[in-house]
């Protein structure tokens, strides 16, 4: 298959699939130079590529876990790590969310009269409610060179 073919049966983009190749996710079959071809096992490599970045692994995270000739190597360690940091980052939206729905329903006549309200400030101010960020999404120097590769002029000065 072609990398437009690929591109059209999976939805990923042309500029992404080579971003992809640079990164050693996957591979193109044939001379280089020539127009980029792919096996059909491409498209398992692709989907398996969704799913890891679903899950908030990162690309080199991903990378890991495909062989040389793209067959998954999972890594259990690195799954259990990521369910517990789901899990861990489940709670504690759900404890936010059960904080919001009582400060939006809470009969104090003031939410600084309220202890439950306090409570969350006081939490909030400790740092106990800040978002934590796996990298679900490309660090600045992979969106770099993804986005040079978009527009290659972007990159230069």
């Amino acid at each position: 298959m072609n990398i437009a073919e690929v591109a059209k049966r999976t939805g990923v983009p042309a500029h992404t699939l080579r971003f992809y190749e640079r990164k050693g996710l996957i591979a193109s079959v044939g001379p280089r130079g020539a127009r980029r071809q792919f096996a059909p096992a491409v498209l398992d490599q692709l989907a398996l590529i969704a799913l890891g970045k679903a899950g908030g692994l990162s690309l080199d995270e991903i990378r890991a876990m495909l062989s040389p000739c793209g067959e998954p190597l999972v890594d259990r360690d690195v799954l259990l790590a990521k369910a517990d940091e789901i899990d861990a980052t489940i709670k504690q939206l759900q404890a936010m969310s059960r904080g919001l729905r009582h400060a939006a329903a809470c009969p104090a006549p003031s939410h600084a009269e309220c202890p439950t309200f306090q409570r969350l400030l006081k939490a909030a101010a400790a740092g106990a409610l800040k978002p934590r960020h796996s990298t679900p999404h490309p660090r600045p120097a992979e969106l770099r060179s993804e986005q040079e590769n978009r527009h290659p002029a972007a990159g230069r000065t």
